[in-house]
């Protein structure tokens, strides 16, 4: 018997899941990790205490599982992509903590480059727009503010990467500076044709090319890790996605046209365009989905800053539930006159409006809307987002969307999935699996080392949601839901 290990290091915590020779979980185990928001909204993660929990994850993995650690025969990692840090070559020490995906400090910096011409040579090769959402602009305020960085730099003594380099880097003791070629498309620092870092790119942001990772196909051999002495055989780390490259193809999605959301703190919405990227005109952005072996696939998606946050938002601190499985029945008896709205731009808004400039705002409430209605516009808001990249995919690619397969944990919530095929009027196909990303992640390493086949998707299990409403309503619910993003841009 042999066994497969994926992590997920994702913004709220890490996860470790045990799959056996038929790609089914045996065991999960996670830890969350701490979110550092100062007074400016400025988002950070401690990457010595997200490497800590993940040695104490996979101990705990195969202590709690029982399995012997000579049976496991590889690892996949899948991480939060634009999350960005930098560490000391020698030490493997970050010389800052990491700065999280959602944090938008690095605005000033891409002002600064729109000023100067940047952002069309940003766009036409990076196939991103010109953004503090993205990993570049994040390690440029590291080399501008945190002192002895660019003097480390122009020693060859610094690293700057993302998530799933530091982990590699740190597993591996430091022998192994790579990155896939799906995180390294969400930097926006690489030529997404050539598949390369692009040193033009790297120049405006004051990043030298010696100092991000050797870019790989994502089910390349990162080096082998003895999890911290776990593993008396090491075990290969054989294939790292992105966290939503990892969950697209988690779910299958190989063809072009096929699309999939998942659902976390924030939301990725892809589609498979094929071989050939695609510019979009409207707000979407184009990355590689992956390269397995020589073979590269591209995607189009649109990046969505706050869903499943927005819940997290009403149990901490708002308090008005005390976890999120309430907020299903609290939807559903919501009265049906409110037509309270609730735009989650807490720091600004992604796709497709890429508006960092955009605050939240409860709109249209009336005296009698209260606790539940307030809840269901959270809700209802995640679906919204969503029906605006799909909208905008479609109309793009040319291609008409036929099913949106999702995961993460607010597909647990039925209110959720029926109203986003009734706001979308596009099938929705929930998977059975709700950690696409670790599974995808584990399915192409245990591709990658022969321990399963490309037949091993066909097991994933599936439930539908079908479209209910009436399309009147539909479009008027739509109708008011943009009313309120123009209000929250204003």
């Amino acid at each position: 018997m042999a066994y497969i290990i994926g992590i997920d290091q994702s913004t709220q915590g890490t996860k470790a899941l045990l799959f056996d020779g038929a790609g089914k979980i045996v065991l999960r185990v996670d830890k969350p990790h701490r979110q550092i928001v100062n007074s400016q909204g400025w988002v950070e993660h401690d990457p010595e205490e997200i490497y800590a929990n993940t040695l104490a994850l996979l101990r705990q993995l195969v202590q709690q599982s029982g399995v012997k650690v000579a049976e496991i025969a590889a690892l996949g990692i899948s991480n939060q992509r634009e999350t960005a840090l930098a560490w000391n070559r020698d030490t493997g020490k970050p010389v800052y903590n990491a700065i999280v995906w959602q944090c938008a400090r690095g605005a000033a910096i891409c002002a600064r480059l729109e000023k100067q011409g940047v952002a069309p040579l940003v766009r036409a090769h990076t196939g991103l727009q010109l953004s503090p959402y993205f990993s570049a602009a994040k390690l440029a305020w590291i080399l501008e503010n945190v002192p002895g960085t660019k003097e480390l730099m122009a020693q060859g003594k610094l690293c700057l990467g993302t998530m799933d380099s530091f982990l590699v880097f740190r597993l591996t003791h430091g022998k192994v500076f790579k990155t896939d070629a799906s995180n390294a498309s969400r930097t926006q620092l690489l030529d997404i044709r050539q598949v390369q870092w692009d040193p033009e790119i790297g120049q405006a942001f004051g990043i030298q090319p010696g100092a991000l990772p050797e870019v790989c196909a994502s089910d390349s051999l990162f080096g082998v890790t003895d999890a911290g002495g776990l593993f008396t055989k090491p075990v290969p780390i054989h294939a790292v996605f992105g966290d939503s490259h990892a969950a697209l193809y988690g779910q299958g999605c190989h063809a072009p046209g096929m699309i999939k959301a998942t659902y976390g703190t924030g939301s990725s919405v892809m589609m498979n365009i094929g071989a050939k990227p695609i510019w979009s005109q409207g707000g979407l952005v184009t990355s590689l989905a992956w390269q397995l072996g020589q073979q590269v696939s591209y995607v189009l998606e649109g990046n969505i800053n706050y869903t499943g946050a927005g819940i997290t938002w009403l149990k901490d601190d708002l308090q008005l539930i005390g976890s999120a499985a309430e907020t299903e029945q609290l939807a559903r008896e919501a009265r049906a006159e409110d037509h309270s709205y609730f735009v989650p731009a807490f720091t600004g808004l992604g796709a497709p409006y890429w508006d960092s400039q955009a605050r939240g705002l409860f709109c249209n409430i009336t005296r009698n809307t209260g606790r539940r209605e307030m809840v269901r516009a959270v809700l209802d808001a995640i679906a919204y987002q969503i029906r605006d990249i799909t909208d905008l995919m479609e109309r793009e690619s040319g291609r008409q969307i036929t099913a949106l397969r999702v995961d993460g944990g607010p597909t647990r919530n039925k209110y959720l999935m029926q109203f986003q095929t009734d706001i979308t009027k596009i099938p929705v196909e929930v998977a059975g699996v709700e950690e696409l990303s670790a599974l995808g992640a584990a399915y192409g390493a245990g591709i990658a080392t022969g321990v399963y086949d490309t037949k091993i998707f066909a097991g994933l299990q599936r439930t539908e949601f079908a479209p209910q409403l009436e399309e009147a309503r539909r479009q008027e619910l739509y109708r008011g839901w943009q009313a309120a993003v123009a209000r929250a841009r204003a």
